[in-house]
């Protein structure tokens, strides 16, 4: 499919026209929001074989890890958003001081306004649509633009948008380098941004030029630890391997490089092999026709990627091989150091580095040495492990005994820290990152006789009863 590029003119018109609708209020309605998230929900289920097809065109994904990832999360949480929206938007009532108590104190939730969502590549679906479920919650007009080296998936998003929603006040916008820059150079009231650390710093630096607040979901090295003493090696090798494998290692949360006890990296080679016979039982393995592997993004990409393999001073012990441009086999290599190829910058591939340690507490160190990951995983049965985890590092998140699965989770914050990026989104907190919280407060003429004590000229009376706040008791511990 033909991707047709947005016109710098077309993007400056939408943009206004998506100005004019905020201000006139369009998406402000309870019931206005509910009926373009079900929509939205609407064309991504109705939808789903020609979403799926145009997946498959760009990235050779498998439906499966179309569905699972993708329709699964959008689908479902388009309605929740729509079944949550009275209870998100529900004014709060903080509790206050008595002396207070009769000033009406509230916090509601406005909408930021006119927002800019910009998608990756690697997932185009859920990284966008995701954050888009939280703009159109919170009463924002957005536009939404994908990622060019998706070519058939942009043009079947632009060509769905106006038959589902409401095009004055969601609209997507397809282009490269210049359309982005040209979208950029508008004053936003949010932008958030899914994609490379490099690329989030451009979107950064446009931000700050308006002073415009922004949310980064970058990708970083998320480390894996086997404590292999105490867990299933052959099931954390199974988890492993299946995270990995996912659209072929091109996922942000992919596990990056596993950490694994010196005296046990044989066992959990042998694990990764059996796994991978499991997985793909044919005769070419992960490169036979049958395999439906995910494929590299594009031949720069996969000459990245054999490049790594080239320049690794580790042993590679069981895969390696490519099929054209197109694919990797999964492959493992041991005894990979700390300042190997492989540990320069985030893989992006199916590459699994196995870096042997001596136990736990250098495994943590070499953590906590490296930027603070968006992702840390865990495979574990004890309890003080986890608990040094828990304590002793930072990331995102933190995932014990599986991989990639918290982009699932409605309920619990999904974001980065640090390099990673910042702030968070999914479920509620989609929400929360398009909404201001404005306080409000009426003060009653009744209270003039206490704030009487404020005006000039100021006496010792006054003094006494407005200093109470600073002379209240402090615990002794």
């Amino acid at each position: 499919m033909s991707l047709k590029y947005t016109t710098v003119e077309h993007i400056q018109t939408g943009y206004a026209d998506l100005r004019k609708s905020f201000q006139d209020k369009t998406t402000l309605p309870l019931a206005f929001r509910r009926a373009q998230l079900l929509q939205l929900a609407r064309l991504f289920q109705e939808n789903t074989v020609s979403l799926s097809a145009a997946l498959y065109s760009d990235l050779g994904r498998h439906k499966l890890e179309v569905s699972l990832p993708e329709m699964g999360p959008i689908i479902s949480g388009a309605v929740r958003a729509a079944e949550s929206l009275e209870e998100w938007n529900k004014p709060e009532k903080p509790a206050v001081e008595e002396w207070r108590s009769s000033w009406d104190t509230t916090i509601y939730t406005t909408p930021k306004g006119v927002v800019l969502i910009i998608g990756p590549w690697n997932y185009p679906y859920v990284t966008t649509m995701l954050p888009l479920i939280g703009a159109i919650a919170a009463g924002c007009a957005c536009i939404v633009k994908p990622s060019e080296f998706n070519p058939a998936c942009a043009q079947l998003l632009a060509d769905l948008f106006p038959k589902y929603l409401d095009t004055a006040a969601y609209r997507i916008a397809n282009g490269a380098a210049a359309e982005t820059t040209a979208l950029l150079d508008l004053k936003w009231d949010h932008i958030f941004f899914t994609g490379s650390g490099r690329v989030g710093r451009i979107v950064a630096t446009a931000a700050a030029k308006n002073v415009t607040p922004i949310t980064l979901e970058l990708g970083s090295k998320s480390p894996v630890f086997i404590d292999a003493g105490n867990t299933d090696i052959e099931l954390a090798a199974k988890r492993i391997l299946w995270g990995k494998q996912q659209n072929a290692g091109q996922i942000c949360v992919a596990p990056d490089y596993i950490l694994v006890p010196r005296g046990h990296q044989d066992a959990a080679v042998e694990a990764f092999k059996k796994a991978y016979k499991t997985f793909w039982p044919h005769p070419k393995g992960a490169l036979d026709p049958l395999s439906e592997m995910g494929a590299i993004l594009n031949p720069h990409h996969h000459a990245r990627l054999m490049e790594l393999l080239r320049r690794t001073q580790g042993k590679i012990v069981h895969g390696g091989n490519a099929e054209g441009t197109k694919r990797i086999e999964p492959t493992v290599v041991v005894n990979v150091g700390l300042n190997d190829a492989l540990m320069e910058d985030e893989l992006f591939g199916p590459i699994i580095p196995i870096v042997p340690i001596d136990d736990v507490d250098e495994a943590i160190q070499i953590i906590r040495g490296r930027p603070v990951p968006l992702v840390i995983y865990v495979f574990t049965d004890n309890e003080e492990t986890k608990n040094k985890f828990l304590e002793s590092t930072s990331s995102g998140t933190l995932v014990l005994n599986d991989t990639f699965t918290q982009l699932g989770v409605h309920e619990m914050p999904f974001g980065g820290q640090g390099e990673s990026g910042y702030g968070s989104y999914l479920g509620k907190f989609s929400f929360d990152t398009f909404v201001n919280r404005r306080s409000y407060i009426n003060v009653p003429p009744a209270a003039e006789p206490f704030l009487g004590y404020r005006y000039p000229p100021y006496t010792e009376e006054a003094f006494q009863a407005l200093s109470a706040p600073a002379n209240i008791k402090i615990p002794e511990n």
